[in-house]
């Protein structure tokens, strides 16, 4: 007699996370912390994790994604949890552009297991999480925020931004934020002192939702990294700027991306979005566009 087998259990989560174009602004406060102001983008990153209990290793698709293996690991031994399950990766965030597209998979990764395994997880022990594996953005908070991304720390939770457009290049080429991080650099105390002007400009206008004021600090901010991560399309783009009317530049930091930041309720919005895609589809490049994030958003991969 030939016993039925029990079928195999499988218990499964999901996780998602968005991404960004860059930043609003980053540089260093007084006491010299790397801080970032995050710019929210409709990119996502999902993450399924799956426990099959016919599995004795843990399994990565893409096989690409280290950190994300490493986030897993991390995550299980510290629940003392098997380390197998098959996690799978889904993204359209482009990789090493500055688009927080590793801190979307962490974050992703996190929350589908710990939707897998139901967990008791607080905010802070996912930031203690990433702190083992990278600096990161602040792309596990639903709206914009002050983050110090090399101590993986919140500074400020500043509120949602409206819907708006980002049009501009990708310059090429690929960003390690590891490494990029890791380059020691000197702040005068009148740089320190310019960018926690802008800091404080950039939480008023957020809080009063002044998007002129919001494009000032972000162009001010691309004007800065100029020292630090040389964009060559920076002086066209920002003859472009305000050739069009733009809100402002903004710029990957750490990455390889430029753009403008267009606001869909200026009635010259059509004609400023027309204006600005024929003029980048003649630099060598692709041509990009993003929409910021919203909550109410749809998450598409």
């Amino acid at each position: 007699m030939i016993l039925p087998q029990h079928p195999t259990r499988i218990r499964a989560g999901t996780g998602w996370s968005f991404g960004t174009f860059g930043e609003l602004l980053q540089g260093v406060d007084r006491e010299g912390s790397h801080f970032l102001v995050t710019l929210p983008i409709a990119r996502y990153t999902i993450a399924t994790f799956e426990v099959d209990e016919s599995m004795d290793q843990l399994s990565i698709t893409p096989t690409t994604k280290l950190k994300s293996r490493a986030m897993a690991s991390l995550l299980l031994e510290i629940y003392n949890l098997p380390s197998k399950g098959r996690l799978v990766i889904k993204s359209n965030l482009p990789v090493g552009k500055g688009l927080a597209s590793s801190s979307a998979d962490l974050v992703a990764t996190a929350r589908a297991i710990v939707n897998a395994y139901h967990l008791d997880f607080s905010i802070e022990k996912l930031l203690h999480c990433l702190r083992q594996i990278e600096p990161t953005d602040g792309v596990m908070f639903d709206e914009v925020v002050l983050f110090y991304h090399r101590k993986v720390q919140l500074g400020q939770l500043l509120g949602q931004l409206p819907l708006l457009f980002i049009v501009g290049k990708d310059e090429g080429g690929k960003i390690d934020t590891i490494e990029f991080n890791k380059i020691q650099r000197h702040f005068s105390w009148r740089e320190r002192n310019e960018y926690e002007f802008l800091l404080n400009k950039v939480v008023d206008a957020m809080r009063r939702q002044d998007l002129s004021a919001i494009g000032e600090v972000s162009t001010r901010s691309a004007t800065l990294n100029q020292a630090f991560s040389k964009k060559q399309y920076f002086e066209p783009l920002l003859d472009l700027c305000a050739r069009v009317g733009a809100l402002g530049l903004v710029v990957a930091h750490s990455g390889t991306c430029i753009g403008l930041l267009l606001d869909p309720a200026n009635p010259r919005f059509h004609e400023q979005k027309k204006a600005s895609l024929e003029y980048l589809a003649h630099l060598p490049g692709e041509t990009v566009m993003y929409q910021t994030w919203t909550k109410n958003n749809v998450r598409e991969v």
